[in-house]
């Protein structure tokens, strides 16, 4: 057991207390974010989306936000839901570090959780956050650009410039994206081993558990166990279905909607096209059209008829002798 307790590495360490406290305190979080964006409350900007969600998830994220917001000009979106959301988020997540970590002492150190380990624990992570967070906010955002602009001047070079514009976005973006990524993962796993270190230190202040073995899973289980069962349904039914009618109550506010100067024109269903009801139009078509042809040419012959009955007439106007003056 001993052994067991001292190979625990630092990146072991919080990756098994930050990994159950995201999936316990996310969809609560999640469930008050879509609130207020229902509300109104908040936009954050879609390119931002999942950093937005990476802050919002994690523990250590409360007292890195404004670091970043303020003091590195880098605005994940506006609204004043943003800052209530995180304010709201901090008892969240020290409910879901205490309940993660108590039961992890016992599991993995085999120590007393002590009184407010769940307050110990967020403020150790969120001091973590603070700092490092935002470093690894400038590090990665400064190594994605310089990726991107290597990535282009490589792509300029004599070799490659008769590359197609499709393959040559995909080249790219497989090149920056992976430094990029890379990148990431490494400063990732640097900020867990310090959480890991940080909950290290939290437990090597606390004290050995003397119960058996049986005795300590029996503990674990009951954590994990609300003592009042029907009491916690009743209560998180209760607050779902009132964020569910908030959510519903608010929606149809926010939905967008055209303006009155901006309708667009009503536009009616063209009816179904009729085979044998056109081809009947186009006869009853053709047959007038032939009726005014024909109107038309028997209009022209009796003009012309006239006009040359005219012409006969003028002769025998003329041929009659003028008087004879007489001397």
């Amino acid at each position: 057991m001993t052994d067991e307790r001292e190979s625990l590495s630092p990146t072991k360490i919080g990756l098994g207390v930050l990994w159950p406290a995201f999936w316990t305190g996310l969809p609560i979080k999640l469930g008050i974010a879509v609130l207020f964006l229902a509300l109104g409350l908040m936009q954050f900007e879609g390119r931002l989306g999942l950093a937005f969600l990476m802050l919002l998830a994690s523990p250590v994220t409360v007292l890195a936000l404004p670091v970043i917001s303020m003091g590195l000009e880098s605005h994940i979106g506006e609204g004043v839901g943003i800052a209530l959301l995180f304010l709201i988020a901090i008892p969240v997540d020290i409910w879901a570090l205490g309940v993660v970590g108590r039961t992890y002492f016992l599991e993995k150190f085999r120590k007393e959780p002590p009184d407010g380990l769940g307050m110990a624990l967020w403020i150790r992570c969120a001091l973590v956050g603070a700092v490092f967070l935002p470093l690894l906010w400038v590090i990665v955002g400064t190594v994605t650009s310089t990726a991107i602009s290597m990535a282009h001047s490589l792509m300029e070079i004599e070799m490659l410039k008769g590359v197609p514009v499709a393959e040559r976005i995909s080249i790219e973006l497989t090149i920056w994206g992976s430094i990029a990524l890379l990148v990431l993962i490494v400063l990732l796993l640097i900020g867990v081993s310090l959480v890991g270190r940080m909950i290290r230190s939290a437990a090597e202040k606390a004290q050995p558990v003397s119960d058996s073995y049986q005795a300590i899973i029996t503990r674990w289980d009951l954590m994990r166990v609300p003592a009042d069962q029907g009491l916690m349904l009743t209560a998180v039914t209760g607050a779902g279905v009132v964020l569910s009618l908030l959510f519903w109550a608010a929606l149809p506010v926010t939905t967008p909607h055209p303006h009155e100067c901006c309708k667009k024109p009503e536009v009616k269903a063209q009816p179904a096209f009729k085979p044998l009801d056109a081809l009947n139009k186009d006869e009853k078509l053709i047959a007038q059209l032939a009726a005014q042809v024909e109107a038309l040419e028997k209009q022209k012959a009796d003009a012309e008829a006239e006009k040359e009955k005219g012409k006969g007439k003028k002769p025998a106007k003329d041929a009659t002798p003028a008087p004879t003056k007489k001397p």
